[in-house]
């Protein structure tokens, strides 16, 4: 089975610093691409997000609906919860009940948002390059929450209620790609010792490996 795919710490917040949140594009696209990170949402549940499943008061989390009817209630980031809140006071009084509106003011849809995210990873490898060789996808912003919890938590059960998974087994891929347990396992065994020694270079040594390159030069085809 292959890793799992993801970004680092500086790509991601590249990809959320890519556009400037001042038109009313920029802080839509800048609260769903916050929200679909820090939730580790699939695209299915970002889109179908509802505004009545998102409190901001006394504290910020967001309801989801995830697969097989399964929901889960997530806290937010402060930061989340702030593009969030600069998101609603543009939206308008819509009369359709999802959270993010494409500019014809109907519901975001799948494509919508994955030409979205598109466009806003090549404007971010302007100050991000390796992001040119990733292919980034909406899953790619889970997997890499994903690892984020994990690498703080180092509790893969906080990972798997957090992104909703109905077993543990599925949560299982993310301790392939975290490389921190595998160091601490590292640091814990002794290293089979090596013999030291030296390498002279002499000058009889120097001598025939410049015959042995002249040789190979002059059988070489023209």
């Amino acid at each position: 089975m292959r890793l799992v795919r993801h970004l680092t710490g500086e790509e991601i917040q590249a990809l959320l610093n890519a556009r400037e949140p001042t038109s009313r594009g920029g802080i839509r696209d800048r609260a769903m691409l916050h929200l679909c990170f820090a939730a580790a949402l699939r695209v299915s549940e970002l889109v179908g997000l509802r505004i009545d499943d998102l409190k901001l008061q006394p504290s910020a989390s967001v309801l989801v609906h995830g697969k097989g009817r399964r929901e889960r209630c997530l806290p937010l980031w402060k930061e989340t919860a702030s593009a969030l809140r600069a998101w609603l006071s543009v939206r308008g009084t819509v009369l359709v009940p999802e959270l993010f509106l494409n500019a014809r003011g109907m519901p975001m849809t799948r494509s919508g948002f994955e030409y979205i995210l598109r466009k806003h990873t090549r404007i971010a490898a302007n100050h991000c390059p390796s992001l040119l060789m990733k292919r980034v996808s909406p899953h790619v912003l889970r997997h890499t929450c994903a690892l984020t919890v994990l690498q703080a938590t180092n509790d893969l059960r906080k990972v798997s209620l957090w992104l909703g998974h109905a077993n543990m087994q599925t949560t299982e891929i993310y301790t392939r790609a975290d490389t921190s347990a595998k160091l601490e396992t590292l640091e814990s065994v002794v290293a089979p010792k090596l013999r030291s020694g030296r390498f002279k270079a002499t000058d009889k040594l120097i001598a025939t490996l410049r015959n042995v390159s002249f040789m190979r030069s002059e059988n070489s085809p023209k």
